[in-house]
């Protein structure tokens, strides 16, 4: 058996823990330079806010209706979310962290039987008293049925947060009253493509015949077959694969014009990218860099402009990557243009031994290279002081827009909260 456990309206409830005043009260959480709504508490969602909805269309409604409202706060979510996730490693060994609030478990591990009620509701009480995030928890004997048992144990109350799918006929039931288009791994294309032949639910999808379903689609969507039928074919490797790509971009908290500091934006974007790439013990051989205008104004000229460069050889030097993707801004640059977004892409990846070296330029991929960019990344993984470069600037006039973000009380001493 396999146990998803979700933590519920995540970056809303992380906003509760600290303030108790909040209890009860709708809750939302904004996006990168406040635009749209990520996250919803449950009474903010029993207003009708809508996920990804954007805020101006519905801030002066929510905000009369006595809402509150948060800008996101990444590293009081992160440190949330690494707690929550301590807690489950207390509870089962072999745990698969699949984003910041969901993880599997897998519950063979265990070699003796195990009361799941029991195991289920005394891992959802444990993370609520230590960490005070409310989960649900899917029980089932694959990852995929426990994705549904999991939206099921959240959308309806009356099963206390926990669902078990241990029951064929229980199963069957859910399967039939779970749409197409809400199981995990079923796209937007792939619902249209199966609603053409007459798949409207699950049940329905577990019905086909999985090698036939391979062909015609994809081995994807064939695993999904297998696994609601109860035969477990999704393994960690599948999510856990090595990225092919590396993308890092962020819309800026205002209109920029100058070169100079669009330079800033894209060397910060660039050393994070290539941070990135070493955590993934990669090297790349292609960086594209871009800059574009807010396409939804209409008001302004608008203009995306973006090139690549592809290395001789694969490498993970920030400096690299960093002059390289300044090139690149240098060649695409046009002046009289409102610039909102930019971003750094990082792609061709090869591991970071047994590649082609080159033969003319000796000095390339050094030990001293190696051991600078290790250091670097000890330190500020360490918090020990915070290193960067030069020309990512030291003021940052870019960056997005936070407005009302929350303390971080988790991470900065300047921020613990304080009891009267």
């Amino acid at each position: 058996m396999f146990a998803l456990v979700d933590c519920n309206s995540f970056y809303a409830s992380c906003e509760k823990i600290f303030r108790p005043d909040l209890r009860n009260k709708p809750i939302v959480v904004l996006s990168n330079n406040d635009g749209c709504v990520i996250a919803r508490s449950s009474e903010a969602k029993l207003m009708g806010i809508g996920m990804g909805q954007p805020w101006y269309q519905v801030k002066d409604k929510y905000l009369n209706s006595n809402g509150i409202v948060f800008s996101s706060n990444y590293e009081l979510y992160a440190d949330i979310s690494n707690r929550v996730m301590n807690v489950l490693t207390e509870f089962c060994p072999e745990i698969d962290i699949y984003s910041i609030d969901e993880a599997f478990l897998d519950l063979s591990s265990f070699k003796t039987n195990i009361d799941l009620i029991n195991f289920a509701h005394d891992c959802r009480d444990k993370i609520k008293k230590w960490v005070g995030i409310p989960v649900s928890i899917g029980i089932a004997p694959t990852r995929t049925l426990s994705k549904l048992a999991n939206k099921v144990a959240k959308d309806d109350p009356r099963y206390g947060g926990v669902v078990i799918l241990a029951n064929k006929d229980i199963t069957r039931h859910f399967l039939k009253s779970t749409s197409i288009d809400k199981i995990w791994g079923v796209g937007r294309r792939l619902t249209i493509r199966l609603k053409e032949i007459g798949i409207s639910n699950a049940y329905d999808l577990s019905q086909l015949d999985p090698r036939l379903v391979g062909s015609n689609f994809n081995v994807i969507l064939e695993r999904t077959v297998r696994e609601l039928r109860g035969q477990p074919c999704i393994t960690t490797n599948n999510f856990m694969e090595p990225k092919k790509q590396i993308m890092v971009s962020r819309s800026f908290g205002r209109s920029i014009t100058s070169k100079k500091i669009l330079s800033e934006a894209i060397s910060f974007h660039a050393s994070r990218a290539a941070e990135k790439l070493r955590h993934e013990s990669q090297k790349c051989r292609i960086i594209t860099a871009f800059i574009r205008s807010n396409r939804f104004n209409n008001n302004i000229k608008q203009i995306y402009a973006s090139r690549h460069i592809e290395l001789a050889y694969p490498t993970d030097d920030s400096r690299i990557i960093i002059k390289n993707a300044n090139q690149i801004l240098n060649s695409v640059f046009m002046d009289g243009y409102q610039y909102s977004k930019a971003g750094v892409l990082l792609s061709d990846f090869t591991k970071s031994y047994g590649y082609q070296m080159s033969l003319f330029d000796k000095n390339i991929d050094s030990k001293s290279s190696r051991e600078l960019m290790r250091t670097v990344d000890h330190i500020n993984m360490m918090e020990i002081a915070r290193i960067g470069f030069g020309n990512q600037g030291f003021i940052n006039t870019w960056r997005m827009k936070r407005q009302i973000k929350s303390k971080r009380y988790t991470t900065k001493v300047e921020e613990l909260p304080e009891v009267s």
